[in-house]
C-alpha cells in the first residue's frame, strides 16, 4: 500500500467516525427524545419484553389492525435502522472487520440504546429490537463486504486497461 493510499484510507477512516458519531446521536435522539415516536413522556413502570420473537410474532399476526407505519418502523425499522453500522465501521476501522466484530459491535451498541431505554423508562427494551438490529448491522456489512469485492474487481480491470494503453 503505498502511501497515498494510506492516507486516503486514513481520511475515509476520520470521515467514517465522524458519520458513525453523527448516526449515533441522530438514533439517540429518536430513540429517547422523539415526539414522533412517543418518546416524550416515559413510562412509570419499567417496560421490557425478554422473549425472542414475540413482539415479531405479534406484529405479524395483527399487521391489518396496526398502521402500515408502524408495521414497517417496527420490523423493517429495525433492520434498516443499523444498516450503516455494519458499513461505516469496516471503513472506520483501519484493520480488516469481519462477521464477529461486527456482530459484536452492532449487538453491544443495540444493548445500549435498548439500556437506555429501559433505565429512562423511555420506550421498552425488547430482545426482538437487539435480534432485527444486529440483523441489520450485519446486512450493512455484507453490502459492504458485496460493494469492496466490486470495487477491487473494476480498480484491477482499469489497471490492467491502463498497462495495456501503455504498451
Amino acid at each position: 500500500m503505498g502511501i497515498l493510499n494510506k492516507i486516503t484510507r486514513k481520511k475515509i477512516g476520520a470521515v467514517s467516525f465522524f458519520l458513525l458519531i453523527i448516526y449515533g446521536c441522530v438514533v439517540l435522539y429518536f430513540v429517547l427524545f422523539s415526539d414522533r415516536l412517543g418518546r416524550v413522556e416515559g413510562y412509570s413502570t419499567y417496560r421490557y419484553n425478554l422473549i425472542p420473537f414475540a413482539e415479531i410474532r405479534r406484529f405479524i399476526l395483527y399487521r391489518n389492525y396496526v398502521s402500515t407505519e408502524a408495521f414497517l418502523l417496527n420490523l423493517m425499522g429495525n433492520l434498516l435502522v443499523f444498516f450503516p453500522v455494519g458499513m461505516l465501521i469496516p471503513l472506520w476501522r483501519t484493520k480488516k472487520t469481519g462477521f464477529i466484530r461486527i456482530l459484536i459491535y452492532t449487538f453491544l451498541f443495540t444493548l445500549c440504546i435498548e439500556s437506555l431505554q429501559l433505565v429512562t423508562r423511555v420506550g421498552v427494551f425488547d430482545v426482538d429490537d437487539l435480534l432485527m438490529n444486529t440483523l441489520g448491522g450485519l446486512a450493512g456489512w455484507v453490502c459492504y463486504c458485496l460493494a469492496l469485492k466490486v470495487f477491487r474487481i473494476v480498480r484491477k480491470r482499469c489497471r490492467k486497461n491502463s498497462r495495456r494503453e501503455k504498451e
